[in-house]
């Protein structure tokens, strides 16, 4: 165990200057243009919430580190998407970035029906797309220009599945969300816990806008599973599927929950309250993770933002915002797509969450998976880390 050092935001801004500085570029070809970034994120409706943690990820990178990039100065151009489902306004927004706004990147994307509709635009412009949260396995494929700083839903999953065969939990029960992340995270979580000998008893797939779950938690009761596997984005359907499970007694019947991060995600918490203590969920961040990086990045993201909490979507727009600066810093300005994607393969630094890489291969993440328990620490519920399983690729591909 290292003592404990006072930090500030000092210490985030010269590690994050530090990596830049590796690339030892030459003076910016295209210091005079700026260099213009088009955010397609919700910000209002049923997921607007995701969409200001990861604005907020983006613009705190640039309120620490500055706003020019190799002498680009950064303008930002952020367009609305919600709901976040719809494909159509997607292709439209995008389209207005890339012939009206003419943007050098597009990036955001909090939802995977968003960033599947816009792959094939991404490539026929040749600009770089950065995904900052939707986690469906398929999306890097659909275009090679997308390189991805968030996760991906078998990539949280396979870790869970293992923890849970290794913590005798036998038989499990899955209800996830019928949509592509939910159907990634039930294929990748039967996948691995069936092959370390666990028993499926029963699945179920609920719409994305269901919020009453009281059928399916009987059904889970009767069938009378070691634990529910439970996949929900996060928003009001995890936090009526907690006071559920509450309300109908499935702890008390010997029923535990295990997940991925999303549920107990920290925007969501707080609303979840007591019945959230004691769930088990595999994240690749908590706000409450011990390193320097993160120390800085909390601090600061407090002073910038101090009614909210900085959860895993905010730390995916600040990487993603630093993988786009250092990125536009290897090319010496420059925003060719072709040119910016080579920089960005194998690239790796110190995140708030720990080490990540882009793997070169597939333009996916790479980091480490944290096992967590909530906790009531001081005032605040909390993820708390106990185990942790390194340098997990996205066992979704090939």
């Amino acid at each position: 165990m290292q003592p404990r050092r006072k930090l500030s935001v000092l210490a985030l801004t010269l590690g994050t200057l530090a990596t830049l500085g590796t690339f030892g570029v030459s003076a910016p070809a295209f210091a005079a243009e700026p260099l213009k970034i088009g955010l397609v994120l919700p910000m209002t409706g049923p997921f607007a919430d995701y969409g200001k943690e990861i604005e907020h990820g983006v613009r705190l990178y640039l309120g620490v580190n500055g706003d020019t990039v190799a002498g680009r100065k950064v303008e930002l151009i952020v367009k609305d998407d919600s709901p976040g489902t719809s494909g159509d306004v997607d292709k439209r927004l995008v389209q207005e970035l890339i012939v009206k706004d003419k943007v050098d990147v597009l990036a955001g994307f909090a939802l995977t029906p968003s960033a599947l509709a816009v792959a094939s635009l991404a490539t026929e412009a040749k600009k770089p797309m950065v995904v900052m949260n939707a986690a469906t396995s398929i999306i890097t494929t659909r275009s090679p220009y997308i390189v991805r700083t968030s996760h991906t839903l078998p990539q949280d999953t396979a870790p869970i599945a293992t923890w849970a065969a290794k913590n005798k939990i036998k038989k499990v029960y899955t209800l996830v969300a019928d949509y592509g992340p939910g159907i990634d995270a039930e294929g990748q979580f039967k996948k691995t816990f069936s092959a370390a000998g666990g028993e499926i008893v029963g699945d179920v797939r609920v719409p994305l806008s269901n919020t009453d779950f009281a059928p399916y938690l009987q059904r889970i009761k009767d069938t009378k599973p070691d634990a529910v596997f439970l996949f929900l984005p996060p928003g009001a359907q995890t936090i009526a599927f907690m006071k559920g499970f509450a309300d109908r007694g499935l702890a008390q019947a010997g029923v535990r929950i295990i997940a991925t991060g999303d549920l107990t995600d920290e925007d969501v918490l707080d609303a979840m309250g007591d019945p959230a203590l004691g769930v088990i969920t595999a994240g690749h961040y908590a706000q409450s993770h011990k390193s320097p990086e993160n120390a800085a990045y909390t601090a600061a993201y407090a002073k910038a933002y101090p009614k909210d909490r900085p959860n895993f979507m905010s730390v995916a727009g600040y990487d993603g915002m630093h993988l786009i600066a250092a990125a536009i810093t290897k090319t010496g300005g420059s925003a060719d797509a072709d040119k910016f994607i080579e920089a960005a393969k194998g690239m790796s630094w110190m995140s708030p969450r720990g080490r990540i890489t882009i793997d070169p291969a597939t333009r996916d993440i790479v980091q480490t998976v944290y096992i967590r328990k909530v906790e009531r620490v001081g005032d605040k519920l909390q993820n708390v880390e106990f185990d942790s399983f390194p340098d997990v690729k996205d066992p979704g591909k090939p």
